[in-house]
């Protein structure tokens, strides 16, 4: 006759530390069902590394010849130096400059305004001086915008109006930078700086 195991009393004490009560899975079922419900802590993924992605170029940055060129051929090396793109002949200005400013009143200051004094250096490496008021900037960048609407996030903001502080020397020296960066902007840009408007503006 098998001996019978008899339930222990509610205020028993827990099984010693090695042994194992009868309703308790033995360590092996414990530490796979453990394993089934863990969750992994690296996943594989088919994903390429950011490195490995392909960026396909646009027409704009890869070369024309090798575009046309069939098939996958040898690597030729190119020289852009040399570049006759009628765009890249309209640059002819390496920098521009204002100087300084002079305001300019009538007998009895009725009327008065301010000139800038402007350095355009050339790529030629002369300089070209020339005299303008805040409104001949105002018109070109009108003209501007009107033949160039495609690039009018190109064309830079003139620097504010002001009836009351037009002629303190803060407001003047803020105007200065923001009308020498909007001349630069402009002349460096080969589209704008063949433009007639431009050479109007510089010239005449």
């Amino acid at each position: 006759m098998e001996p019978t195991s008899r339930p222990q009393p509610a205020n028993a004490d827990p099984p010693a530390e090695g042994h194992l009560s009868p309703q308790s899975p033995p360590p092996e079922a414990r530490e796979e069902r453990g394993d089934e419900t863990r969750t992994p802590l690296m996943r594989k993924t088919s994903d390429a590394p950011p490195y490995w992605t392909r960026h396909d170029r646009t027409i704009s940055s890869a070369s024309y010849h090798s575009i046309g060129r069939p098939g996958g051929g040898p690597i030729l090396l190119e020289d852009h130096s040399e570049e006759t793109h009628e765009l890249s002949r309209g640059c002819w200005a390496k920098s521009a400059s204002i100087d300084e400013y002079v305001l300019v009143s009538g007998p009895t200051g009725i009327g008065a305004y301010v000139v800038w004094h402007c350095t355009v250096q050339t790529l030629k490496g002369g300089d070209v001086v020339i005299r303008k008021r805040y409104s001949e900037f105002d018109q070109l960048r009108t003209d501007l915008v009107r033949s160039f609407p495609h690039a009018e996030a190109m064309i830079p903001e003139l620097p504010r109006k002001s009836v009351v502080s037009r002629f303190r020397p803060k407001f003047l020296e803020h105007r200065k930078n923001g009308l020498s960066h909007f001349l630069n902007c402009i002349l460096l840009n080969p589209e704008f700086a063949a433009s007639p408007m431009l050479k109007d503006f510089i010239f005449s």
